[in-house]
C-alpha cells in the first residue's frame, strides 16, 4: 500500500500579508498542510525546521532569507527524519522566499533519496507563485516524478479548501 508523507517548512510570526505585515498563530503553509492531512488521514506529517531561528521580525527575516539564497546555504535540520525510505509520495509545501524554496527545504530534498518517488509541491506566496522551486526540485531529485506545483496565496489558505483537495486527490 502506498504510504505518504506530508512535509512542510513554514514560519510562524510576522508575515507578509495583502501588502501589510502580521503577525500569524499559524502560518500560511502550515495552515494548508493541515488541510491536506485532514484529507489523508493516514499520511504522516513532517514539519521541516531549522537548528537556526529566524528572527521573528518579518524584515529581518527576508534579509537572512536573502544571505541565505545568496551564499547558497543548507541551513541544518532541526529533528531530521532517518528515512524517507518507506514513502511513495511526498507532498512537499513551503513559501516562496525570493523566487524559490528557503534553503532547509533545498537541504531536505539533498538529505534523502528520492528516486522512485512522486513529489507533490504546492507553494504559498504572496502573488510570486511558484517562482524557480519547481525546476530546482527535478534538479536535486532527477529520479524522481515531480508533479505540477500548486501555488496558493498566502493571504488565502485558510480558504483554500479546493486547493487542498486537489493536492490530496493527486497523493491518492
Amino acid at each position: 500500500m502506498a504510504k505518504t508523507l506530508i512535509a512542510y517548512y513554514s514560519r510562524r510570526g510576522e508575515n507578509y500579508v495583502n501588502g501589510s505585515i502580521r503577525e500569524l498563530k499559524l502560518s500560511n503553509t502550515e495552515v494548508v498542510a493541515a488541510k491536506i492531512k485532514a484529507l489523508l488521514p493516514d499520511a504522516d506529517v513532517y514539519q521541516i525546521d531549522t537548528t537556526y531561528e529566524y528572527s521573528k521580525s518579518y524584515m529581518t527575516c527576508i534579509e537572512e532569507a536573502k544571505k541565505e539564497l545568496h551564499d547558497q546555504a543548507r541551513p541544518e535540520l532541526k529533528n531530521p527524519l532517518p528515512s524517507i525510505a518507506g514513502y511513495d509520495t511526498i507532498i512537499l509545501g513551503y513559501p516562496n522566499w525570493w523566487g524559490t524554496m528557503p534553503m532547509v527545504c533545498y537541504t531536505f530534498l539533498e538529505s534523502y533519496d528520492f528516486s522512485g518517488k512522486r513529489i507533490i509541491p504546492f507553494c504559498t506566496n504572496e502573488g510570486s507563485g511558484m517562482g524557480s522551486s519547481e525546476r530546482f526540485i527535478k534538479k536535486l531529485c532527477p529520479d524522481a516524478t515531480v508533479l505540477a506545483g500548486t501555488s496558493i496565496h498566502g493571504a488565502e489558505a485558510a480558504n483554500a479548501d479546493g486547493e487542498a483537495r486537489m493536492i490530496a486527490d493527486m497523493a491518492s
